[in-house]
């Protein structure tokens, strides 16, 4: 059998052994399962999809702002040019201006800010139409950003929900656990918890049909033999991968 000092325990108390086993198998399962939900990949797919359309509604809105300044700008714009013409066709029809050189110079520059007016009124029309289409792309975004703010809530229940419920669970096994090692020799505890650090979480194993359950490895004649020769309280070691083997009245001895 392996080497080691050797730990005397009631066959009693090494069955009991894989109870514990058993115990540390399903924590060993739920905190696995806690670090791999669904729910969290699925919370932090939407997060990313949220955050990402949050950025893009500050762009829209940055965008949407950029474009009502330079429509204010066109406006005002306007105001001066629809102001000298006004008061230049006044002057005209009221025939305020007497000398005719003059005048003709005015009709000039009253037709000159007339296609000034119509270019500046273009331009503005064009702003108007982008403000409206930047208006519309903001309001498209700001609503996919209201969808995704409430699935990402949506999904945090969800995450949360299941993240309590195996809390809950772990935390009854634990207390479980806890309960039945302190009933078991603190020896055979001791090298339980060694061997299961170093061989995937399973510290001791049943020899059932002569087969160690760790492993899954058959013993061969001469091992059988060692396993039957030694005393019912000596805690023996799988020969092959060295877990406890925890002998019962399935084990073919």
């Amino acid at each position: 059998m392996a080497r080691g000092i050797i730990i005397k325990a009631a066959p009693a108390d090494q069955a009991r052994l894989l109870e514990l086993q058993a115990v540390d198998t399903v924590l060993t399962q739920l905190r696995h399962r806690r670090s791999h939900l669904p729910e969290q990949e699925r919370f932090l797919k939407v997060r990313a999809a949220h955050e990402q359309a949050t950025e893009e509604l500050v762009a829209a809105d940055t965008r949407l702002s950029d474009l009502e300044l330079v429509q204010s700008k066109a406006e005002a714009d306007l105001v001066p040019v629809r102001e000298r013409r006004q008061r230049n066709q006044q002057r005209i029809d009221d025939g305020s201006v007497a000398d005719p050189k003059a005048l003709a110079t005015m009709i000039d520059e009253v037709e000159h800010l007339g296609r000034r007016i119509s270019t500046l009124e273009d331009e503005e029309l064009e702003v108007m139409q982008e403000v409206e289409d930047a208006t519309t792309m903001r309001d498209a975004v700001r609503a996919k950003v209201t969808e995704l703010a409430e699935q990402l809530a949506g999904v945090r229940q969800e995450r949360d929900a299941v993240a309590t419920q195996i809390d809950a669970e772990a935390a009854t096994r634990t207390t479980e656990r806890d309960r039945i090692a302190a009933e078991l020799p603190p020896a055979l505890i001791a090298t339980y918890d060694k061997l299961r650090s170093s061989h995937s979480g399973i510290g001791a194993a049943e020899l059932v049909h002569r087969r160690c359950s760790g492993c899954q490895i058959d013993a061969n004649a001469a091992d059988l033999r060692a396993y039957a020769e030694a005393p019912e309280d000596e805690v023996i070691r799988c020969e092959e991968c060295g877990r406890i083997l925890v002998r019962s009245d399935r084990s073919g001895l």
